[in-house]
């Protein structure tokens, strides 16, 4: 009777739980082959949360570029490392007598790499110092951005669209990631297009050359020419071409045309006037005064807000100022922080967790990179320990919903599947990914990393849809 009883417990145990990974599906099979992408070239490793074993296993250690999937690396080392609640501080200083509204100096702001300083917070920053009663600067304005410690960088190295805001390199000091915005509004009446800059100033000068149509949405084509140091040495000219259909409606273009110290010239004295008060000296890098008291200091909105605009929806530039952050648990007193500073804060962090990837490749964090890599089944480990971690309620709710929204919104939104998995997509030339949880129909949470490098990654959607649906009729 007892072995019987074994027997039977051990049958069971074993049908609920298998200790091996199984085959492909047929539908990612099929899907991979009609892709013309060899198993060869996929990386795949799915278990149930809080299971020893995968369930499928496909070159689970195989290094791999993950693209913007190594955003999930960089975000849940962030809400382990530096805390859900962290805010980063960007740091006023008056270096000068501040004699009734009049600061007899030079205004110094300090930044240690907020990634949300956007257009809005930095007029919120601006508010805030003219709420000191600080009116007219009779100096200059110094940024501050010796945080980073960072080598020089060509910012269109990586795909030689260096125009193109995802390549704005990280800065201590970045206010609204260096983005200039043209905007388009079509006028009948006139028979033309208005163009407006912002921000605008001396440093901009835009040749608007668009001929205004009423063909259908499409029909036509904007060119846009951008030419450096034109009319003049730190200037830029942005040529417009083309046509503009009306049937259009209003557009943008978002573009990094400028250095900081120029693009920082142009937004802070417009916002400034704006605020009510008086600039009229240069802008320029410095380092703030040591022993000076802030005059103001301004907090970004918190850690587990932030990583919603980067996982949802895959903001490059952001991921790189979290993961240069990292490095603030290993700076040690240096007083700045470096790429190699993060990856070592990075390291340390999964080594306390018990978790090795030597395979591990970051470069900046965000998966823009040839260099980044990791393995389908350390992706996975990864995502295990954030299921089970105190920051797991932040962590997933920061990636996107399968067909609701971010890079998600419009995958399998007529699927079983739709609403119940949470993911991180990637896609770069070559590259396509995704990693993150499904919930299935019989209420299993599995954890899921699937990549692929191959020429025609770009086919691969629809096989890592197929797994995702697969997985939730699973039982």
């Amino acid at each position: 009777m007892k072995n019987f009883l074994k027997i039977s417990l051990f049958l069971c145990t074993t049908l609920t739980f298998p200790a091996y990974a199984v085959d492909l599906p047929d539908t990612v099979r099929q899907a991979l082959k009609r892709a013309g992408i060899p198993e060869s070239a996929v990386g795949i490793y799915v278990r149930e949360v809080g299971a020893d074993q995968p369930l499928v296993s496909v070159n689970a250690d195989v290094p791999m570029n993950p693209a913007s999937v190594m955003k999930m690396v960089t975000t849940y080392a962030g809400l382990e490392m530096l805390g859900p609640t962290y805010k980063w501080r960007t740091e006023v200083y008056a270096n000068g007598n501040l004699v009734n509204g009049t600061l007899q100096g030079d205004l110094v702001i300090k930044g240690y790499g907020d990634p949300s300083l956007n257009l809005e917070n930095f007029w919120l920053l601006l508010r805030q110092v003219r709420q000191t009663g600080l009116k007219d600067i009779s100096g200059d304005l110094v940024l501050d951005d010796s945080y980073f410690n960072l080598p020089a960088s060509d910012p269109g190295a990586f795909d030689g669209k260096r125009f193109n805001t995802y390549n704005v390199a990280p800065e201590a000091l970045l206010v609204n990631y260096r983005t200039s915005t043209l905007r388009l509004f079509p006028e009948l009446q006139r028979g033309g297009i208005r163009v407006v800059a912002e921000p605008d100033g001396q440093f901009l000068n835009v040749q608007n050359n668009l001929k205004l149509t009423q063909k259908k949405c499409g029909g036509g084509g904007v060119r846009v020419s951008i030419r450096e140091n034109v009319p003049q040495p730190g200037h830029v000219t942005v040529g417009l071409e083309g046509e503009y259909s009306s049937d259009c409606g209003p557009t943008a273009y978002y573009l990094s045309l400028h250095e900081n110290t120029a693009y920082m010239h142009q937004l802070f004295s417009a916002l400034w006037k704006e605020l009510g008060g008086t600039f009229t000296g240069t802008v320029r890098r410095g380092a703030a005064p040591k022993g000076l008291h802030a005059l103001s200091v301004y907090e970004s909105p918190p850690l587990a807000e932030v990583i919603r605009g980067i996982n949802k929806f895959s903001n490059n530039v952001a991921a790189k100022q979290v993961f240069l952050s990292l490095g603030e648990t290993q700076s040690k007193g240096r007083g700045y922080v470096s790429p190699d500073i993060a990856f070592a804060g990075v390291r340390h962090w999964l080594g306390s967790k018990g978790m090795n990837f030597p395979e591990l490749v970051m470069e900046n964090g965000s998966g823009l990179s040839r260099k980044e890599r990791i393995s389908a089944r350390h992706l996975n480990d990864l995502l295990a320990a954030a299921y089970f971690s105190p920051t797991m309620p932040e962590f997933m709710a920061s990636l996107a919903v399968v067909g609701l929204d971010g890079t998600a919104r419009k995958r399998l939104k007529r699927s079983a599947v739709a609403k119940k998995a949470h993911i991180k997509t990637g896609t770069l030339k070559n590259v396509s990914a995704i990693a993150g949880y499904v919930l299935n129909g019989k209420k299993r949470r599995y954890a899921v990393a699937f990549m692929v490098n191959h020429p025609n990654s770009g086919g691969a959607r629809t096989a890592m849809d197929a797994l995702m649906e697969w997985l939730y009729v699973k039982t």
